[in-house]
């Protein structure tokens, strides 16, 4: 027997169901409320992928090896997350609260995450000792406190917004994560074609910071101030008002911060600090008789006397033979151009250069350009930017009697296909019947392993192969060496290759009328014997579908 209905409540009608218990009381409208909560989480996953991205940048650039710092940040961040979506179980009851103070705390970390990592690495440096892998702990700790605290973000929101009106799980699931996707959209455009050119690393975190904690708090504190109790609402707002002033206080004081660890990673003679759209640089000394030292993204390129002895053993072995057409790849300092346009008979010089700023640095900073000997003001020289790689694509073939490749070490992830088989098949190509190419490889001692890997590429490239070694005579800054922050120092050694695409090209120096020499063909000779003493054998060969360093 079926049971009939019991009676409505008076003022109900009788087909419709009472509303259901625990629904949050609103200052306003719910279709307006559930708009407000996923225009947080819109602007909250913004945020949480500018926390991300600029750990990846900022690592990069102080650590190297972007793909092993992106796998780092990334694999951390989402085992992180995870561990916090289910840590966000406990406090869904008080799911506005632990919201709030959760946003609170994100901004505080993510905020200052990109200054902290700096400061450790300039006062602390990420070169040996006690402290070396002070820069790598620090990122693994800030990518695991962001990523627990954006997946802890998930299921308090969920909850917030059932709270406004009840649907479907699958339904309130699609909407958040809608939102949430969207907002990543945002935030993972904005931060390389916004803030990082305009503002640059540490700023943008700081901002980032501030604009989640603003939406956190007008989420928790606007919408759903009934639900939460007047000790409580005045917590909140005073630790959201004490984070906004820190991360205030910081942005305000970040040009100072930025002088004073610049100054403790490159010493006290920094000269030149300027980002350009490609990279940091900064130039140390080269007036008044102190010797000129060039850092490229915190790296130090060439330093004191070293810089002419490097170029000397980089160019000059390629120019003892035809050499009337050369082209430089890399080289905007204008430093190769300078070797090259010592010898006679040169009637063209194309240097093809990434960075334009560093070019423009070449051309007017009174140190450098008179280091190189106003080498891009010589009309033999012509200068392209673009990206080495796709300039041969497009270089007509069998053009060049001399092809240098002044190139950042292999080891560096931007760099490696630079180094890769179909690199040097290329450049076999737009050299002339005879013709010589060099190439720049990294320290002998320090990464053998990779030197011998570029030398097995080129011969995989279809190229003859002679492999030398350069030793450093300067081989330091003109900073303290006993500084704890002075070690960023040049490398002892570098190794080269000198290819041809026919026979073995001999080892030896083209002398000229022209200012003494800091290398001497029985160095040459000798230092190159010793490279081969460290030969690695069977290695294979480096392609862009595989790199090998």
């Amino acid at each position: 027997m079926i049971e009939p209905h019991a009676p409505a409540p008076p003022g109900v009608r009788p087909d419709r169901k009472p509303p259901p218990q625990g629904l949050a009381r609103l200052p306003v409208r719910p279709a307006t409320g559930r708009f407000l909560v996923l225009a947080c989480v819109f602007v909250c996953a913004a945020c949480g992928l500018v926390y991300e991205l600029e750990l990846v940048a900022l690592a990069s650039y102080l650590m190297g090896d972007s793909v092993t710092q992106a796998s780092v940040v990334l694999s951390v961040m989402v085992f992180a997350m995870g561990v916090g979506s289910l840590a966000a179980k406990r406090l869904r009851r008080f799911a506005a609260a632990g919201f709030g103070a959760l946003e609170t705390t994100l901004a505080l970390v993510g905020g200052c995450s990109a200054m902290a990592l700096y400061a450790v690495f300039a006062w602390t440096g990420d070169w040996g000792g006690v402290w070396a892998h002070g820069p790598r702990v620090l990122l693994v700790a800030f990518s695991l406190a962001i990523g627990v605290l954006i997946g802890a973000e998930v299921p308090l929101l969920m909850e917030l917004i059932q709270r406004i009106r009840r649907q479907d799980a699958g339904g309130a699931v699609a909407d958040l994560f809608a939102a949430d996707y969207v907002g990543a959209l945002v935030g993972g455009l904005a931060f390389p074609f916004l803030l990082l050119p305009f503002l640059g690393q540490l700023t943008s975190s700081l901002l980032t910071g501030g604009v989640n904690v603003v939406a956190g708090a007008a989420l928790v504190l606007g919408l759903f101030r009934r639900d939460l109790t007047c000790r409580a609402r005045c917590l909140l707002l005073v630790a959201n008002i004490a984070v906004l002033g820190v991360l205030a206080s910081a942005a305000v004081l970040v040009d100072d911060f930025e002088r004073a660890a610049r100054q403790a990673v490159y010493g006290d003679d920094v000269r030149v600090a300027v980002r350009t759209g490609v990279q940091e640089i900064v130039l140390t000394g080269g007036t008044d008789g102190r010797p000129l030292g060039l850092y490229q993204d915190g790296r130090l390129r060439f330093a004191g006397h070293d810089e002419r002895r490097y170029h000397e053993a980089l160019v000059q072995p390629a120019m003892s033979g035809p050499h009337a057409r050369v082209l430089i790849l890399g080289g905007g300092d204008g430093l190769a151009a300078r070797e090259a346009l010592d010898h006679p008979g040169v009637r063209r010089v194309d240097v093809v250069a990434f960075d334009p700023g560093l070019v423009r640095l070449a051309r007017t900073d009174p140190g450098l350009s008179r280091l190189n000997d106003h080498a891009f003001g010589d009309p033999r020289v012509h200068v392209a930017t673009e990206e080495a790689f796709q300039w041969l694509r497009g270089a007509p073939p069998a053009t060049y009697d001399v092809i240098v490749a002044d190139l950042p070490d292999p080891g560096m992830t931007a760099s490696t296909k630079l180094y890769s088989q179909e690199f040097y098949g290329l450049a076999r190509r737009a050299l002339a019947p005879n013709g010589r190419l060099v190439v720049h490889a990294g320290p002998v001692a320090g990464r053998p392993r990779a030197f011998w890997t570029v030398d097995a590429t080129m011969r995989a490239a279809g190229l003859r192969t002679a492999p030398y070694r350069v030793d450093g005579r300067d081989a330091g800054l003109t900073a303290d060496p006993d500084r704890s922050t002075g070690g960023s120092r040049a490398p002892r050694d570098w190794g080269f290759v000198l290819a041809t695409a026919d026979t073995r090209p001999p080892l030896r120096l083209d002398r000229h009328e022209q200012p003494p020499r800091t290398l001497t063909q029985a160095e040459l000779t000798a230092d190159a014997r010793a490279a081969e003493a460290t030969r690695v054998t069977g290695l294979r060969p480096s392609t862009l579908v595989h790199p090998r360093y």
